[in-house]
């Protein structure tokens, strides 16, 4: 894959993901979303990755659709979202529900924290609100956009924002299409946690990711991350209850759960390298 949209790297188990057209603030292409499934599907293969982190290169996070994009799609008069038949699929298999974009992110392995350093609009926020956590600086600006250009809630905004924040605070964002920051929103549900400023921001989500990658079982935050998400769309405490217990049971036999208890026992932090 030449990288033209985005860039990563990966540091001992976490990985970095950048949105990478800074120029156009970032703004979403259909070259920009094949590179960053590559990537995720890359990362999903490499058992030393345990968190991606996913941000974007200043001084914005993700503006939205592109405008040039945008203008094609008015004069064909219909949506394109330029993947191909060959674009990678990581996350696709788990369940039916999760062979979509962009909850394709929920079947994969490993978290993805979102570190919102700069203006979020549109695929860009919906993008964000996909990953399993949210860092965000206080004074980055964000808006739905869709009702002002036209057009309904997208890429699944309408099932996530009412999850995150409720009806009635997802109904002014997506109704209105107003401008918004982290600082308003801090009380909403909607961040893990808001920083000062957009270099506070990665650094609070990197500091978050090597503190999970390295104090947390893999085997238990893999498995922990597909229950959340199975519950979330099966609505049955009772099921939930019984394969926790199988799971748990199955977690019993792991080298994990031994080092885990080791660790308690001897008062030290536990290692699970």
């Amino acid at each position: 894959m030449e990288f033209k949209a985005t860039r990563y790297e990966l540091n001992e188990h976490v990985a970095t993901v950048w949105l990478h057209r800074p120029e156009r603030y970032n703004a979403w292409t259909g070259r920009m979303h094949t590179e960053y499934r590559w990537i995720l599907a890359e990362l999903e293969k490499n058992p030393a990755v345990r968190v991606v982190v996913l941000t974007g290169t200043p001084p914005a996070f993700c503006v939205g659709g592109d405008t040039e994009a945008l203008a094609g799609h008015a004069e064909r008069g219909s949506y394109d979202t330029g993947l191909t038949a060959n674009t990678a699929t990581p996350g696709f298999g788990v369940r039916p529900e999760f062979d979509h974009d962009f909850s394709f992110q929920y079947g994969m392995r490993f978290p993805i924290i979102a570190a919102i350093n700069g203006a979020c609009a549109g695929i860009g926020l919906a993008l964000a609100l996909f990953c399993d956590l949210r860092f965000a600086s206080a004074t980055a600006r964000m808006t739905t956009a869709a009702p002002k250009l036209g057009l309904p809630a997208e890429y699944g905004l309408s099932w996530t924002l009412p999850r995150l924040v409720g009806v009635t605070r997802a109904a002014d964002l997506l109704l209105s299409g107003r401008v918004f920051t982290a600082a308003e929103t801090a009380e909403w549900g909607l961040w893990n946690s808001v920083e000062a400023d957009a270099d506070a921001t990665l650094a609070a989500a990197l500091t978050y990711a090597r503190t999970l990658a390295t104090t947390a079982g893999p085997n238990a935050v893999r498995t922990t991350k597909a229950q959340i998400y199975a519950d979330l769309l099966r609505h049955d405490v009772g099921a939930s209850i019984t394969e926790s217990k199988q799971l748990m049971n199955e977690a019993m036999a792991t080298a994990e759960y031994r080092e885990g208890v080791a660790a308690l026992r001897s008062k030290r932090p536990p290692d699970f390298r």
